[in-house]
């Protein structure tokens, strides 16, 4: 190869890559998404949702607690600094949780009523906390920092977020299990038993199952 052409060849190199890393900046920055002469359309091809199944529940839901939880998540390359590689994410997650009064040994197991029939002593299963329901209207990124190679990934590769939600879930169901909304339900449990076996005519005795 000539002298002549290495000279013309590197500045075309540098070219060429100041053009891909120009790109790929105005991608992440949503520049060239403004200036396509493209428009994106977006058609949705999904099915109707397909009932699988039908199942009888006999659950009371006696009370729900409605938390939030600040998911704060850092991956670091320890071998390269933050602004070339690194990404750290906060993540607002917000969820209800219910607990609820499986009634369906009741009848069979925990309902004694006395021989005449006046006095009925009902014995309440310990409430049972449901997984969280994360509220998707709720719950989203708040602010997200990546270095420059994760950036330039991100453009190829769309991460998914399900990590956020699967850590939210979780410290929101720890939340839940060290709060008192299993104490709430129980209570709520007695107030609704004892006001619907009373305005059936009996004298009512609520007790908590061991």
């Amino acid at each position: 190869m000539s002298l002549v052409r290495m000279r013309w060849l590197k500045p075309s190199l540098v070219a060429v890559a100041v053009l891909v890393v120009l790109a790929a900046v105005l991608q992440l920055t949503g520049t060239l998404s403004r200036f396509s002469p493209f428009g994106v359309e977006t058609i949705d091809r999904s099915h109707p949702a397909v009932l699988k199944e039908l199942r009888d529940l006999s659950q009371y839901h006696a009370a729900t607690g409605d938390y939030e939880v600040v998911i704060d998540i850092e991956k670091d390359t320890p071998w390269l600094p933050d602004f070339l590689s690194g990404e750290r994410t906060l993540f607002v997650g917000a969820g209800t949780v219910n607990a609820y009064v499986d009634f369906g040994k009741l009848v069979e197991e925990m309902l004694i009523i006395s021989p005449d029939g006046r006095t009925v002593e009902v014995r309440i299963p310990e409430p049972v906390l449901d997984k969280p329901n994360l509220d998707n209207e709720r719950s989203y990124v708040f602010d997200q920092k990546r270095g420059l190679l994760d950036r330039l990934g991100s453009v190829l590769d769309t991460k998914s977020q399900q990590e956020f939600y699967l850590a939210a879930e979780k410290r929101i169901a720890d939340a839940a299990g060290k709060s008192e909304l299993r104490e709430r339900a129980t209570e709520n449990t007695k107030s609704m038993l004892t006001g619907l076996l009373r305005a059936l005519g009996f004298q009512v005795k609520v007790v908590e199952a061991s």
